[in-house]
Order: C-alpha cells, then sequence, then structure tokens
C-alpha cells in the first residue's frame, strides 16, 4: 500500500480521487489551503488533511517524509482565476514547483506525478495534437503550466520517478463541484433554465469524465513506473467542438424531459482550440477511458434533479473564479 501526499487533494479531482485510494487501503495525505473547506471529505483512519500553502517550503520538509508518492494537483485553476491576481497565481502554479519536487526528491519519495494540462496547446488546427506538438498557451495560466513540465523532468533518475499527464477538460460530478467546466456550465444552464448559452460554439475541446481522471490517477499510483520515468502523456475521450457538446446536452435533456432545449450562441474570448490524441496513453499504459460527455450529462441531470447542487447560479463555492475573488477581496 502506498503513502501518498496529494497537493490540492480537497479540490474537484482530488474529491473524487482520495476515495478511491482510500477504499483501496492507501494512506492519503491532502495538503491544501481549502479555499473551498473540507466538508465534502469524509473523515477516515488513513486520511490526514493538512491546511497548508505549498509555497510553505518548512511546511513541505516536514511533512513530505515518508511519503512514497506525491500527485500534484494543486494549482490557481483557469484562466480567470488566474488572472484576479497574477503574481499571486504564477508563485503558485510556477515558483512553488521546483522546491517541492526538490524537497519530495530529498525526502525520499519514489514517484513524482504532475497534472498539467491540455491547454498547454493553446490554439491549433491540427487534426491530432501529440504529446510532441509544440506548446503555444496563450494565457499566463497555461504557460506556466507548461513550463512546470521539463522543470520536473530534470529531477528523474532510477530512485525519482516522474511522469506528466495533459488531461483534457474534466466533467462530471464531484463532492467538490464546479459548474465553470464547459460539459458541466452548459448542463447547468439546460436544467434551470431550459435553454443552453453557447459561448463562441466552433472552439474543438477535448473532454474527459472525472470518474476515469481519477482512475488514471490511481493506475500511475499503483504501478511501477520505471519504464515511463520523464514521459508525459495527454488524456483525453471526446474532442468536440463547444457546438456539439451543447447539442449533444440538448438532445439527452429533450429525450429525458420531452421539452424543447434551445441553443443561444454568444461571442466568447475564449479562443483556445485544438484536438488532441491520446493514442500514447493507450498504446504505452494501457489506459482508455471508459465514460462519455452523455454520461457527465446523465449523472448530473440526475444530480441537480435530487437537489444535491443548490442555489448552482449564485453559490460561490461552485466557482473558481467566485471563490477566488470573495478571497482575495476580504
Amino acid at each position: 500500500m502506498a503513502n501518498i501526499l496529494i497537493t490540492g487533494g480537497a479540490g474537484y479531482v482530488g474529491s473524487c480521487l482520495v476515495p478511491k485510494l482510500l477504499e483501496l487501503g492507501h494512506s492519503v495525505t491532502i495538503l491544501d489551503i481549502l479555499y473551498f473547506g473540507k466538508d465534502h471529505l469524509e473523515e477516515h483512519e488513513k486520511l490526514k488533511i493538512v491546511k497548508g500553502d505549498i509555497r510553505d517550503v518548512q511546511l513541505l520538509k516536514d511533512i513530505l517524509p515518508g511519503h512514497d508518492t506525491v500527485l500534484h494537483l494543486a494549482c490557481i485553476s483557469n484562466d480567470p482565476s488566474f488572472e484576479l491576481d497574477p503574481d499571486l497565481s504564477k508563485a503558485i502554479n510556477f515558483d512553488a514547483f521546483e522546491p517541492l519536487v526538490q524537497i519530495s526528491k530529498e525526502s525520499k519519495v519514489k514517484k513524482f506525478i504532475y497534472a498539467s494540462t491540455s491547454s498547454v496547446y493553446g490554439i491549433s488546427d491540427a487534426q491530432n495534437i501529440t504529446e510532441t506538438h509544440p506548446l503555444k498557451p496563450i494565457t499566463d495560466y497555461n504557460k506556466y503550466k507548461g513550463l512546470c513540465e521539463p522543470i520536473l523532468n530534470k529531477y528523474k533518475d532510477d530512485s525519482f520517478h516522474t511522469i506528466t499527464i495533459r488531461p483534457a477538460t474534466v466533467c462530471g460530478y464531484s463532492s467538490r463541484m464546479r459548474l465553470d467546466l464547459t460539459v458541466n456550465i452548459l448542463t447547468n444552464h439546460a436544467f434551470h433554465n431550459g435553454k443552453i448559452l453557447v459561448f463562441g460554439g466552433s472552439q474543438l475541446r477535448p473532454h474527459i469524465h472525472i470518474e476515469d481522471i481519477t482512475d488514471l490517477y490511481v493506475n500511475l499510483i499503483e504501478r511501477d513506473l520505471s519504464q515511463v520515468n520523464g514521459e508525459i502523456f495527454n488524456a483525453g475521450y471526446d474532442n468536440q467542438s463547444v457546438m456539439n457538446v451543447a447539442q449533444t446536452i440538448a438532445e439527452y435533456f429533450e429525450e429525458k424531459t420531452n421539452k424543447k432545449i434551445n441553443l443561444e450562441i454568444t461571442p466568447s474570448d475564449d479562443i483556445r482550440s485544438y484536438h488532441i490524441c491520446s493514442d500514447k496513453i493507450k498504446d504505452v499504459l494501457g489506459f482508455t477511458p471508459k465514460r462519455s460527455i452523455k454520461d457527465a450529462v446523465s449523472e448530473l441531470f440526475d444530480v441537480f434533479d435530487q437537489g444535491k447542487l443548490p442555489n448552482s447560479f449564485e453559490d460561490p463555492k461552485y466557482f473558481n473564479i467566485k471563490q477566488m475573488k470573495e478571497i482575495l477581496d476580504a
């Protein structure tokens, strides 16, 4: 059984992942600033939650020894949140990265898994973007996520195995829910407003279900990474335009409720567009996502229908930028 430290483990992805690891018998330490709280995480004898900042070098030196695996999820996530305070965001997303890696290695951690992002590709009209495609980030969030990748790679050796995952946009339900991600946003609009606001529409975006990306992290934590030390992998399932995503959601709702869902197109300043290829992760690691966008939509429909996400447009806790703005303005 592994002793795992997950930075940002109380977030959207971590909150789905941690219960899986605990159920398998692993011990988990979450290091998280807890901007979104921890009440959504159930207590467990093998779970330790440390409220702290990844920029705190002494804290890292105190808590990292004894862990054999680090999964780095922590960051100021998404472009709008990053831009609220660019200096703070850079300090967290980039400046804190190398000290975390270095202290992990010094603390005898054997495995370091970094969650980068597929948005490092920025804009590309390539049919299938592989891991060797040039990075063309168009925002500071994308840029600094990408700049961390070579830093991690230079620390790898036979006793410190590193791997970088570039996930597609995640969708689906988590106990720390985000309603500021494409599929989740549009499903929220369809359920509560009977219409979908399509921002732009032509942009190509890859997606992956939250259950699939967390299954991947479990896979990486449990497997020997010596044969893929230093490798980078795209992790996506569906590559669709934003308009196609909206149409998929509308069709599901119309089948489910017999009510027409109107699509309203509005301009968007988010011009990221790219079509990632995830063949490498399938061929090398044998990992294939099993869940579609429609699966995420069906799941979210049921969650909304059961009233598990009240005030889904107003409550800041569902939206990174709203919650971050409240924290920074306080």
